[in-house]
């Protein structure tokens, strides 16, 4: 087929309309969805158990620098056989069922009002608006399996598969601004379609409440072998061991602060 040359309207009268209005659309879905946000609750179990799992990490990685005695205490405070936290304490993991919880329901609608409906008015309304246009050229050969996704809306067989159509640059551009999104909303921004249709996809799992009994029992072993090796030990001796030339000191000191007056006077 010979080359085609497109016209120079198309550039002005399709191929911008339609960056403009995906971008402004998504702008839009961001806001709606801020608005239509409600509060999550936050669960105080959760939260507790999440602080103490915290703890007991800081006290694995930080322990060398207390005392062997106050080490002891914060290990048996979580790891004693009858009376320790991560013994004792049991959690009751209830699965969730989102077909009777009302919240996610809710969101569940609102994700889809401003996620799903405005993507099928918009492109249904693009669709019919700018149908039958031919808008760019991707710079590289690809091969035929590649018009159904590129050429929807255009049905010619001769018609090299490198070209865009309208519609499939519509879609091209809902999924192709997550850097304009993220420059100009910011990094969690509700307009970014191809992460929502993630989340959304992940959802399911998401929605099963953490089990809060795996997490101690891992935190109890991972406690139960950790060694105490105090690193403070004869720091004392060390530290007088050494030769401080106070005067030396005493001069780097006023130096500094002699520095810093000359550059404060002179801004």
């Amino acid at each position: 087929m010979a080359a085609l040359l497109l016209d120079s309207s198309i550039r002005l009268w399709v191929v911008l309309p339609i960056v403009f209005i995906t971008f402004i659309v998504g702008v839009l879905r961001h806001y709606v969805t801020q608005l239509l946000q409600s509060d999550k609750k936050v669960d105080l179990e959760q939260v507790s158990d999440s602080q103490v799992l915290m703890r007991s990490r800081i006290l694995r990685e930080n322990g060398k620098y207390l005392p062997k005695q106050s080490f002891a205490m914060r290990k048996h405070y979580f790891n004693n056989a009858e009376t320790g936290f991560f013994k004792k304490v049991k959690r009751k993991v209830v699965p969730k069922n989102p077909m009777t919880d009302t919240s996610m329901l809710t969101d569940m609608m609102k994700g889809n009002l401003t996620n799903v409906l405005p993507m099928i008015l918009i492109g249904g309304w693009i669709n019919w608006a700018f149908s039958g246009f031919v808008t760019t050229k991707v710079p590289f050969p690809l091969t035929l399996r590649f018009k159904p996704m590129l050429q929807r809306g255009i049905e010619l067989l001769s018609l090299d598969a490198s070209w865009v159509s309208s519609a499939s640059w519509y879609f091209l551009n809902v999924f192709g601004l997550r850097s304009m999104y993220s420059l100009i909303l910011g990094q969690d921004n509700a307009a970014d379609q191809s992460r929502i249709m993630q989340e959304q996809m992940t959802g399911a799992a998401m929605a099963m409440p953490p089990d809060s009994n795996k997490a101690f029992k891992s935190e109890w072993e991972a406690l139960e072998i950790v060694e105490h090796k105090w690193a403070l030990e004869k720091v004392e001796e060390e530290l007088l061991s050494k030769d401080l030339n106070f005067r030396v000191i005493h001069v780097e000191i006023n130096q500094t602060i002699v520095g810093k007056q000359f550059s404060f006077t002179h801004t």
